[in-house]
């Protein structure tokens, strides 16, 4: 029986490759309609991956990279707006 760690990380994974399937689609989607809906779906997407994170996160299941330091921000925001 699959534990529920990997099944965690697994739909995680999967909502993620969705999530990036979605934000192509939008930048192509011609009809304004259309790319409505998508962008809810993705928005609704998001939500749920976050709590799932959040709950992964919570459980040890999941370990996000360290967070950058205030001066690493500014630097990379320098970087890339040309600022």
């Amino acid at each position: 029986m699959i534990d529920e760690k990997v099944m965690v990380n697994d739909v995680l994974s999967s909502v993620k490759s969705s999530l990036t399937f979605y934000a192509n689609t939008i930048s192509e989607c011609a009809n304004p309609e259309l790319r409505s809906a998508i962008q809810q779906i993705r928005n609704n997407d998001e939500a749920s991956q976050y709590q799932l994170f959040q709950m992964a996160q919570a459980k040890g299941y999941y370990k996000p990279a360290l967070m950058a330091k205030d001066d690493e921000i500014q630097q990379t925001k320098s970087q890339v707006t040309g600022q």
